[in-house]
């Protein structure tokens, strides 16, 4: 009877073990699930999608609640607020987001607030991934980053400039001008360079932005933007800047 028992034991202990393992494993695979994707990058649709990761995956970086606080509140109110407006101003739902911004200024604050909000927010979530040491861009982006600035060391100097100057909320973004040009531009609020009420100098495409609204780090960093914009480059997520930048070129053409 007492080696029958040890069986037993042993036989639920070992299925507690597996199915601790696959839970385990389930996590890391909801964790990373959408982390070598590069889709997305033809625009965003209306909807507010799901996050890429879980919410601890960008961690020490950004912790867990403020990036669950940040999509599933802050980001999730941009996407309602939108197509209320949406609807209550009569906008085509056929229109892309896209076209939307280059003709915002025919609309209400209130849907120019929102789909901004809406936009950079989808496009900020896609441009993060899991935090790594060595991580830099490559390619045709570390090529024109270089044509561009002069250096990868002089363009993130400039970009952590424009991040720490921006006054109040606000953004700050890596643009593509024509085909071959990359500038860097500051947005207030939920402002974006698709946006046509914006001077030429601001317009562009955007390849990514950092988003410096206090809600964005406060949890964590408080007053400290400087501290979370250099720890920011730890995740940002240089294979999918890198298609986007070449897909938008490839339409150029």
């Amino acid at each position: 009877m007492s080696k029958r028992r040890t069986f037993i034991k042993h036989l639920l202990l070992q299925g507690i073990a597996i199915g601790v393992g696959t839970k385990l494993a389930e996590a890391a695979v909801s964790t990373f699930h959408r982390f070598d994707k590069s889709d997305n990058t033809d625009g965003f649709g209306f909807d507010q999608q799901p996050l890429p990761y879980s919410f601890n995956a960008l961690e020490p970086v950004i912790d867990a609640q403020t990036m669950e606080l940040h999509y599933s509140k802050h980001a999730a109110a941009y996407c309602k607020n939108l197509k209320e407006a949406m609807a209550n101003e009569k906008v085509n739902a056929d229109v892309s987001l896209e076209t939307l911004l280059a003709e915002i200024d025919k609309y209400s604050d209130k849907l120019k607030n929102n789909a901004g909000g809406h936009y950079n927010h989808e496009l900020f979530w896609t441009c993060m991934r899991p935090a790594s040491e060595n991580n830099s861009p490559n390619g045709n982006l570390l090529n024109l980053i270089n044509h561009s600035f002069g250096s990868e060391a002089a363009f993130r100097q400039k970009m952590n400039q424009s991040a720490l100057a921006v006054f109040g909320s606000g953004w700050t973004w890596l643009v593509l001008e024509g085909k071959d040009k990359l500038k860097i531009v500051q947005t207030k609020n939920q402002e974006n360079p698709l946006m046509g009420i914006l001077s030429d100098e601001q317009k562009g495409f955007p390849l990514f932005g950092i988003d410096v609204w206090e809600h964005a780090y406060y949890l964590k960093y408080q007053n400290r933007r400087a501290e979370y914009v250099t720890n920011w480059w730890k995740i940002a997520h240089w294979d999918y800047i890198e298609n986007r930048l070449n897909q938008k070129i490839n339409r150029l053409k």
